[in-house]
């Protein structure tokens, strides 16, 4: 039947649920997709992906702009990134956070940045970074451990220097939110150590032991963060995904039914905190596990995770997103159930019965353009039939 002339157009139902996908630069992992494209070339990749967002009604695009202790715009604190023209330091000719935030919110989508606040490089050699990097002219600032370069946290200049690197980014731009993955102390190395006996001699005095001092670094990082941000643009936001599991249940009554690495005891990330406490906006925790029943092989589940994550973030004003491993999905070296295209769709059902659970992040941009055995247009189908309004 024919629309009547004088009638206003029909406006689709819209849902305000969070729906995001990582976009990473590191490695040149998604975006760029090679070192060293033309700045038109780079501007097109970018662009697509924003337009895959879109074609996947996503209403967010979390943007990794500081891989490595180093920039994707003009900072005056840190080194253009290598990840776009091949060379530490180097202008490439244009402004990528810049075109990024103007062009996601001209196609209805936030842009998060997503900064990595404690990477340095992923090597162990200071005389590959450019002269002028911070971490040369502070090789005390540095610590190498598991075959990369970290900024050491425990040094209260640490903390402030990378505060104010990222914070200039949120100052220029009107990001939607600031954003920090899941690396805070690096991940355990069997047989290496984390050397910061000399920082934790000087300012260490006033806990008892290394580990509830390094938890305290992250704490006041995250926290000092948080307040940055309000100070310098109110109303963007502060999230922050986090690896899985808090921690074990063996270890802790509190923790969760699994056996895994556990952020508070081995990343020194006390994340349940930050939920409890409201110092952080939303948190989206990578539960990048299968939701198939426990057993020996698989010990950590997405269906014990789900409930646990729902009920910390019960009752407090911390938004739950949960992290969705897309890239998982179709790849051979993956388990059987990641094989089944619909495994990620059933991970959005169950978050269905957790009303704490309000939206998903997929891990990561370059999968969701690929969509290799139909995951991503399997969720689209099942969950996504409406479009998206952005979060606020």
């Amino acid at each position: 039947m024919a629309r009547d002339a004088g009638a206003a157009p029909r406006r689709p139902r819209t849902s305000t649920e969070m729906r995001g996908m990582w976009l990473a630069t590191v490695n040149n992992r998604d975006w760029p997709s090679t070192m060293g494209l033309t700045a038109k070339e780079q501007r097109a990749e970018l662009i697509a992906h924003l337009d895959w967002a879109v074609r996947c009604r996503l209403n967010t695009v979390i943007f990794q702009v500081r891989p490595t202790a180093d920039a994707l715009w003009p900072s005056p604190y840190e080194p253009w990134s290598e990840y776009l023209t091949g060379t530490q330091g180097q202008h490439p000719g244009w402004d990528p956070l810049g075109m990024a935030v103007d062009e996601a919110h001209a196609r209805g989508l936030e842009l998060h940045a997503w900064f990595n606040p404690l990477r340095v490089a992923i090597h162990t050699d200071p005389t590959r970074l450019v002269a002028s990097h911070p971490a040369r002219k502070n090789p005390d600032w540095v610590v190498a451990y598991g075959g990369r370069l970290y900024y050491n946290p425990g040094i209260p200049e640490v903390r402030a220097f990378v505060q104010e690197a990222m914070l200039d980014a949120v100052a220029r731009y009107p990001v939607d939110a600031v954003h920090f993955d899941d690396y805070f102390y690096p991940y355990p190395v069997a047989g290496q150590s984390f050397d910061d006996d000399e920082a934790y001699a000087i300012h260490g005095a006033a806990f008892t032991n290394r580990a509830d001092w390094r938890r305290d670094n992250i704490d006041r990082l995250v926290r000092d963060t948080a307040a940055g941000i309000k100070e310098v643009r109110p109303g963007t936001r502060f999230g922050i995904s986090p690896f899985g599991v808090w921690r074990n249940a063996d270890t802790d009554p509190l923790g969760s039914d699994t056996r895994s690495v556990q952020t508070y005891d081995d990343l020194y990330a006390d994340t349940r905190k930050w939920v409890r406490e409201n110092w952080i906006d939303y948190i989206c925790p990578q539960l990048y596990w299968s939701a198939h029943p426990l057993d020996q092989q698989v010990p950590t589940n997405y269906a014990v995770l789900l409930p646990w994550w729902a009920e910390v973030a019960r009752g407090s004003r911390t938004q739950l997103y949960i992290g969705e491993a897309l890239y998982k999905a179709g790849d051979p070296a993956q388990p059987a159930e990641w094989q089944d295209p619909a495994e990620l769709s059933r991970h959005l059902t169950l978050a269905k019965e957790h009303p704490e659970v309000r939206g998903h992040v997929f891990f990561a941009a370059e999968e969701v353009r690929q969509d290799k055995i139909g995951a991503m247009t399997r969720v689209v189908t099942d969950h996504y039939q409406r479009p998206a309004r952005t979060l606020r």
